[in-house]
């Protein structure tokens, strides 16, 4: 009898096709049969209240988790970016794959760039991380609130009701839709959510030989240095994933070996204060890279800017 790992995923057409490559990858790379699971989450299932409300994106992972640790499926693949910083009893992360670009994107009408679109324009997008940026611009944008899948939400701007949405390049390119993109916005104007454009593969931590066997076949190396900065940044600020808090971590060459480059931004939602701040260090040392730029970062007021007190 041929060996089955069972691969649960959310319903999105975005989850499925995430999903749907990582286990054309295990099935390629491990020699075995691969069956997709559908789980049902919250997040999918309420789509009137906002993230926040829920309990922010991380109410997307907890159904899947669930589903792992009954035995019902062998891995769960999620957006990085959906995980919460504290490790789950029984979870083991065993792999992140090489990461998709992972800035944000503009899709607006006539084709139109930020700067381009008029003072009052009205731009939506369910991140207060992305509010937060937006209104630091100064460009003068009405921001309204944005739920639902992908199609939905570019559904805003071909009907009329929007001007504009932001969204993760990540996920258009991965159902490719590249095509509907406007503008792909530089970091320097917005950094992603950390971990944005990684996906999260896990499974339970008691199955060892399973999680060897990921880690060797999917893992990528510097891709998990980078997103590790980003998220022990996060996790030392103790804030989560829907906070106004953005970084971007890069691997790249430097004169002792492959270094971490990290940047990061903590904002007032209101747009009018912003701590951006960077580190850098050995690729081995990524997550206290991470810990040192927060605990900076804190020193000099990022923490009131989180809690909404914009008293940086």
């Amino acid at each position: 009898m041929s060996r089955v790992i069972r691969v649960g995923t959310r319903r999105s057409l975005l989850a499925k096709t995430q999903s749907g490559q990582v286990a054309s990858a295990i099935a390629e790379r491990l020699g075995v049969e691969v069956e997709l699971v559908e789980i049902v989450t919250e997040g999918d299932v309420n789509q009137t209240s906002t993230l926040a409300s829920l309990g922010g994106t991380g109410v997307f992972v907890s159904a899947l988790r669930e589903a792992l640790l009954r035995g019902d499926v062998d891995v769960a693949v999620h957006s990085l970016k959906d995980l919460p910083t504290t490790p789950e009893d029984g979870i083991a992360l065993a792999a992140i794959p090489p990461r998709e670009d992972p800035r944000d994107v503009l899709v607006a009408r006539d084709g139109l760039t930020l700067g381009e679109l008029p003072s009052g324009s009205v731009v939506a997008t369910g991140s207060p991380r992305r509010v937060a940026q937006l209104r630091a611009l100064g460009l003068g944008l009405e921001i309204v609130g944005l739920r639902g899948n992908i199609d939905t939400r570019l559904g805003r701007v071909t009907s009329g009701d929007v001007d504009g949405v932001i969204l993760a390049r990540a996920g258009l390119a991965r159902i490719d839709r590249l095509d509907v993109v406007t503008e792909a916005i530089d970091p320097l104007q917005m950094l992603p959510a950390p971990g944005q454009g990684a996906l999260a593969i896990e499974c339970r931590s008691s199955d060892a030989g399973l999680v060897a066997e990921l880690a060797e076949a999917l893992d990528d190396e510097h891709t998990r240095a980078a997103v590790t900065a980003e998220r022990e940044l996060l996790r030392a600020l103790e804030a989560g994933c829907s906070a106004p808090v953005g970084a971007l971590a890069d691997v790249a060459e430097g004169d002792h070996g492959p270094e971490v480059w990290l940047r990061a931004v903590a904002s007032a939602v209101d747009g009018t204060v912003e701590l951006r701040r960077s580190a850098s260090g050995p690729v081995s040392e990524a997550a206290e890279i991470g810990r040192r730029l927060a605990a900076s970062m804190l020193d000099e007021g990022a923490a009131a800017l989180i809690e909404g007190k914009q008293q940086a």
